[in-house]
């Protein structure tokens, strides 16, 4: 195949908006995927209930 200085860096067949599409439709999986296992760990989480009382809210700074 001859080269050309104006030739183009991928084949014929392969177009920059096609592998761009391409990428951003998996990064778009990814995020989801992520997004997914993040909620439910959070929806695993043991969350400590709010306090009924004062206790622990009064904080000594003078120490």
């Amino acid at each position: 195949m001859p080269l050309a200085i104006n030739a183009s860096a991928q084949p014929n067949n392969v177009s920059n908006d096609n592998v761009n599409v391409k990428v951003m439709q998996l990064a778009k999986q990814q995020q989801e995927m992520q997004g997914e296992m993040v909620m439910q760990l959070i929806d695993a989480a043991d969350i400590a209930p709010a306090p009924v009382n004062n206790t622990g809210h009064n904080i000594d700074v003078m120490a």
